[in-house]
């Protein structure tokens, strides 16, 4: 070791092992401890050496605030605990927020429809990846749900839009339908291509009456087109 070390050990002892006479009467506690590591300490005994606080600009300003004082806003201090006492108190109060709204929505969800999308081989090892994009919108000027998605598989050019009113007592016309692109740019992009085929990218709600598509080339060269679109709902 060299002197430097030494000097450095020789501090750390004098700083925090001090003969300590307020802790006397404590069994097995006649010295001060390392201070930051009695903070680490999975157990729920009162800190050896607990931090001062005189002059800390919050506490005093909580103490001279009337209101900030006895918020229920504020999670209570314990200047004598480890943080592993606090962080168990936190997450106590926590899960005990969480547990009534858990409890409420539990309850109040339901099945209001059930619709088969698509069906597989019971003999198949692994279920293939068949629903894609699902996509929520709420139009709250006419109380609709949407859900949009699109299936992989043997309808790549398509999307469908699932509509359910918010009053599941109540039915919409054209619950679930589906949107299909194909070769309909034919005619604005290349008047020669009839085999120019399109599926979609990625979709987005624009706003209630309004969707937004991207829409790429099904051809395996480079230099598919990409476009654009904003189809209405209507």
């Amino acid at each position: 070791m060299t002197q430097k070390d030494i000097t450095f050990v020789a501090d750390f002892l004098t700083e925090h092992f001090n003969e300590a006479p307020d802790l006397y009467n404590r069994k097995g506690k006649y010295f001060n401890v390392e201070r930051v590591g009695q903070y680490l300490k999975d157990e729920d005994d009162d800190l050896v050496s607990p931090p001062n606080t005189e002059g800390n600009q919050w506490f005093n300003f909580l103490k001279d605030s009337t209101h900030l004082k006895e918020s229920p806003l504020l999670f209570p201090y314990y200047p004598e605990k480890s943080l592993h006492f606090v962080k168990r108190q936190m997450e106590g109060v926590i899960d005990q927020c969480l547990q009534k709204p858990a409890d409420v929505i539990g309850r109040s969800v339901h099945q209001a429809v059930c619709i088969s999308l698509y069906k597989i081989s019971p003999s198949e090892d692994s279920t293939p990846q068949l629903f894609k994009l699902p996509l929520l919108w709420n139009d709250k000027t006419s109380n609709l749900h949407y859900v949009l998605f699109t299936m992989l598989e043997n309808s790549i050019s398509k999307i469908h839009i699932l509509r359910r009113h918010t009053d599941t007592s109540r039915s919409v016309s054209n619950g679930i339908l589906a949107v299909e692109f194909g070769n309909f740019l034919n005619n604005s992009i290349n008047e020669s291509s009839d085999s120019r085929c399109y599926s979609c990218l990625d979709a987005h709600f624009y706003d209630d009456e309004t969707v937004t598509v991207v829409l790429k080339e099904n051809v395996q060269q480079e230099g598919r087109e990409r476009v654009l679109a904003q189809l209405p709902l209507s």
